[in-house]
């Protein structure tokens, strides 16, 4: 067979006891390495999660599972409204998801997103909870063993196989939560100076419970007649239901960073508000009245979805039977239909420059004087700033589709006593929807705030800017409130499509073999070396587009960038080798020690090739105790976006540090030098016009001479069973990481800081101003300006710290008390040194680690917040309680989760990242702890119910003010929701039956 080394971490303990209590090892298909090695502990670092940890979590979730681990960081998941994707994605150490490999029973997951704005990598919705029978996280870099993309480490989800009878396996959960938060203070300030919008700042009731989910899983598994071969199959069904951000008082409200979040300004909103804004006035019922900023505010936070609804079917099976002595086929079947929707709050007519004519219908005489002057009740035009929040039309929805394939077939044996193969042919994919609803066309909005009379007395649109009419165009009256019609949704609320597949396509053969009996050992050693090689090839495609609005820049109004088409593949392939060499056994203070070598070559079909390896050693002086190191070179080869992404405009910057200047001493060499890189006068540079969005343009899009990022993991650590406290383990890790050659974009104001502040020439020529404004940011013509921003391989990044692990299992009558049952304790925790980047080669390392904020999330790889210290413990009782034959076993478990408080990255004495008068409000997210409780209990030996509360407490999340919260840094509702309890308890029940 094709195994790997035994996991270490929380399952050491349990498989030293059940080793004590059985002569025979069970063989055990783990993470790490291909050599058949039943006997031999992981030289890498290796936590497991078992099946029954999984159902005393009560999440039917994965990710949410792999979210508790301390090495693992936020990523996608059913918390992310606002840039979700639809999928749940994991990455680990911090390092980005495209860098975690995926796999199923050792074998490569394939990509569950093929948009062409986002990476495409493995989605955990794929994965049933009820059939995961163990979960292995490997971090560091494991690419010789795996190949490319293993540069944080391995997740690898083991499956349930061999299961005979029937099981249907059930859960049910809600959230409650008491709304008790200082929160509120700023909401009542807020509603008193709303007035007659004091409904958008709300008090949700006191008691809340909603997002109830309900998860069912029917699995049957039967042997073969003859004993050879089983086959388990199953089917589940999921619903999760939504939960508004308006559901919970710390997110009834935006909150603005500033002194704190308890005052008038801490609750903020936005200025495309309702009623609407024309130039400087505000609409009141159909008159204008002066706007006022602090009170002209829409609060968007609560029509933000803060988990998504998702409906969700799964089907598979998993079969193998032995066709002859050497010869075992299997098989694995997996489907997924995955129905999502991520709801933002109503767009509408964002603020920006529009124009509406003097004589405009809707308008009153009094407000087309107010607004125009000497130009009332003419066809001139007046131009300035509109902004009007559509919540006639609700939020803004994307609604997502995955349709997920997964095959494989394969044949594997032993040869003889030495020697076995393992040969599949692997095939995934997954086809993608997704319908954006509720934005407004921008083209239709020009034309349809030009509304006059026609010769029938009926309200028309007149000729737009452009001078080209539309015969469906129905004008958009703003100018009183309560005058939206439906006709007029229907005109500017234009639906976009965009759709695609994924597909990967795996071939592998491996080899693996004990030379023992050819003599290859050495002399100081029982075993001989080990070994294992093979070959693989491997097919990557990616395919998507959309309709014309959703890839045409600037059409949705408020929709982001275009979804541009992408088509795709690149072909891979590889041979690799690994080796375990057994240097030293059983001698005096050298128990065993040994090495593992591995190494892969890949050929890419773009022209590139890489080299991946590994060298890792054990040293074991007597048993319970045992050493172990590691290097390991990984790579990730660019991904096909980033190789053949089209090229486009979109929103790259927020600067242009020639633009707006003012004529004084102080900007003299600023303006001197923006004249001598573009060849302008003084009088040229002067007039360039600053964005009033601070929105500025990039050219984005792949680069197909991309090289593959290299990284460099180094891993050292120990392990303890100790003989005088049997049950106990306890392993202690150090880890070092590096990532050369990052692929990213460097971002249009690093490109202009490094022009015209640095004064580094090789970068002026990357900046193209528009040829009749000089600007960088959209004109009506096109844009024109913008910044070439494309991706490349820029700079590194960096990531150290301990993991520790420690597990304990005793009975309590080892400690006179008798008939009291047992208790089994667990410990993971990870201290995170560092965690840096360089945007550029040659640049000083910035460490986030132990802060967050705005400009740690602009750096590469850093995902905020980064505690310092995250850990997880669990105490659980088996109790000696039973009740005849009904009864049979009961247990309570205690489960504590701790994240460290997590400083303002402003705060930092760093240059880089050290800013002047950071917000009071946000200046540290304070230290959470989290308890969750557990009771199970048999009955009848076949029936087994759970029931919880994670969140015991109901501990409300730390805030977090609007200048250090952005939606890609998985922050929602004011609070980082992908890596903190943001919802309240968490409550759930659950039975699983075995027929």
């Amino acid at each position: 067979m094709i195994c790997g080394a035994a996991f270490l971490g929380l399952a050491g303990s349990a498989a030293a006891q059940a080793a004590d209590k059985d002569d025979a090892v069970a063989e055990v298909v783990v993470t790490g390495t291909r050599i058949p090695t039943p006997n031999l502990t992981s030289v890498s670092p290796v936590t497991a999660i078992g099946a029954a940890e999984i159902k005393a979590a009560g999440i039917t979730r994965v990710e949410d599972i792999i979210n508790t681990l301390p090495q693992a960081f936020a990523s996608q998941g059913s918390t992310v409204s606002n840039g979700s994707n639809g999928t749940a994605t994991v990455n680990l150490r911090g390092l980005g998801a495209s860098r975690t490999l995926v796999l199923i029973n050792g074998r490569r997951m394939g990509a569950g997103n093929p948009t062409s704005i986002n990476n495409p990598v493995a989605d955990l919705n794929f994965i049933p909870s009820s059939l995961v029978e163990r979960v292995d996280v490997l971090t560091g870099g494991a690419s010789a063993v795996y190949g490319a993309d293993a540069v944080a480490g391995v997740v690898n989800f083991i499956m349930l196989q061999n299961f005979e009878g029937v099981r249907v396996d059930t859960n049910y959960s809600i959230y409650q939560h008491h709304n008790d938060s200082f929160v509120q203070d700023a909401l009542r300030l807020k509603a008193a100076a709303a007035g007659a919008n004091a409904g958008q700042f709300a008090i949700p009731k006191k008691n809340v419970r909603d997002g109830e989910a309900s998860e069912v899983t029917l699995t049957f598994g039967v042997n073969a007649a003859d004993g050879k071969g089983n086959i388990t199959a199953f089917a589940s069904y999921i619903q999760q239901n939504a939960i508004l951000q308006g559901a919970r008082d710390y997110s009834a409200c935006t909150l603005n960073s500033g002194a704190d979040f308890t005052s008038l300004a801490a609750c903020g909103g936005s200025g495309t508000a309702t009623p609407a804004r024309v130039g400087n006035f505000t609409v009141q019922g159909n008159t204008f009245r002066p706007r006022n900023a602090t009170t002209d505010v829409y609060n968007f936070g609560p029509s933000n979805y803060y988990i998504r609804p998702d409906e969700r079917y799964r089907l598979g099976a998993f079969a193998h039977y032995e066709i002859a002595p050497w010869a075992e086929a299997y098989a694995e079947m997996m489907f997924m239909d995955d129905r999502s929707v991520a709801q933002i709050a109503p767009g509408g007519i964002f603020a920006g420059t529009f124009s509406i004519n003097c004589d405009n219908a809707f308008m009153t005489a009094a407000q087309q004087t107010q607004l125009c002057g000497a130009n009332a009740g003419t066809p001139a035009l007046f131009t300035g700033t509109v902004a009007k929040r559509n919540v006639e039309g609700g939020g803004r929805q994307s609604e997502f589709r995955h349709n997920t394939y997964r095959y494989v077939i394969g044949l594997k044996g032993d040869l003889n006593e030495a020697w076995n193969y393992d040969t599949y042919m692997e095939y995934a994919a997954t086809k993608f929807d997704a319908r954006q609803t509720a934005y407004f066309l921008k083209s239709r909005i020009d034309n349809a705030l030009i509304a006059k009379r026609n010769d029938a007395g009926q309200i028309v649109c007149g000729v737009n800017q452009a001078t080209v009419t539309d015969a469906a165009c129905v004008p958009y009256n703003i100018f009183s409130e309560g005058a939206i019609t439906q006709a007029m949704l229907d005109y500017l609320q234009v639906p976009a499509s965009t759709f695609g597949n994924t597909s990967e396509r795996v071939v592998n053969f491996s080899l693996g073999g004990d030379l023992t009996g050819y003599g290859v050992k050495s002399p100081w050693a029982n075993d001989g070396v080990g070994v294992a090689f093979g070959a693989e090839y491997r097919r990557e495609h990616i395919d998507f587009d959309g309709d014309f609005v959703s890839r045409t820049p600037g059409q949705l109004n408020g929709g982001g960038a275009a979804s541009t088409p992408i088509n795709a593949s690149f072909d891979v392939y590889e041979v690799y080798g690994e080796a375990r060499i057994p240097i030293v056994q059983d001698a005096p203070m050298a128990k065993s020690i040994s090495l593992e070598l591995g190494y892969r070559y890949s050929d890419y079909s773009y022209d590139v090739t890489t080299d991946t390896y590994k060298l890792a050693g054990e040293y074991e002086p007597f048993s319970g105790l045992r050493f172990r190191a590691s290097y390991q070179r990984a790579v990730r080869a660019p991904n096909l976006v980033e190789l053949f992404g089209p090229q486009i405009h979109a929103l790259d910057g927020s600067t242009d540090p020639c633009a707006a200047l003012a004529d004084n001493a102080a900007n003299a060499a600023l303006i001197a030098r923006c004249g001598a890189v573009h060849g302008y006068t003084k009088a040229q540079v002067l007039s360039i016009e600053a964005n009033v969005a601070n929105q500025y343009y990039g050219l984005l899009g792949g680069n197909p001479n991309l090289d593959p990022e290299k990284s460099d993991t180094y891993s050292v650590g120990f392990v303890y069973q100790p003989e005088f406290i049997p049950g106990a383990t306890l392993t202690v890790d150090y880890f070092n990481i590096k990532v050369n050659d990052y692929i990213s974009n460097i971002g249009a104001d690093t490109v202009l800081a490094k022009c015209y502040f640095q004064n580094d020439d090789s970068y002026c020529p990357l900046i193209v101003r528009d040829a009749r404004t000089r600007s960088l940011y959209l004109n009506s013509s096109g844009p024109d300006g913008h910044v070439v921003d494309l991706t490349q391989n820029t700079g590194s990044l960096k990531t150290s710290g301990l993991d520790f692990s420690a597990a304990y299992r005793t009975d309590l009558d080892r400690f006179g008390l008798e008939n009291a049952g047992g208790v089994n304790v667990s410990f993971v925790g990870t201290y995170l040194n560092e965690l840096s980047s360089a945007i550029l080669p040659g640049d000083p390392f910035v460490d986030c680690a132990g802060y967050y904020g705005s400009l740690c999330n602009g750096r590469p790889g850093s995902t905020i917040p980064n505690p310092k210290w995250r850990h997880k413990a669990r105490l659980t009782w088996n109790t000696p309680f039973e009740y005849g034959d009904w009864v049979k076993s009961w247990s309570v478990s205690l489960q504590w989760r701790h994240f460290s408080s997590v400083k303002l990255d402003a705060l930092s004495s760093d240059p880089a990242l050290n800013a002047a008068n950071p917000p009071a409000s946000d200046l540290k997210l304070a230290t959470r702890d989290y308890f969750d409780l557990l009771t199970s209990f048999t009955i009848r030996d076949n029936l087994n119910f759970r029931a919880g509360v994670n969140n015991l407490f109901d501990k409300d999340p730390p805030l977090v003010g609007q200048t250090n919260c952005t939606p890609n840094a998985s922050c929602s509702g004011n609070a980082y929701s992908q890596v903190y309890d943001v919802l309240g308890r968490y409550l759930f029940i659950g039975l699983t039956a075995d027929f």
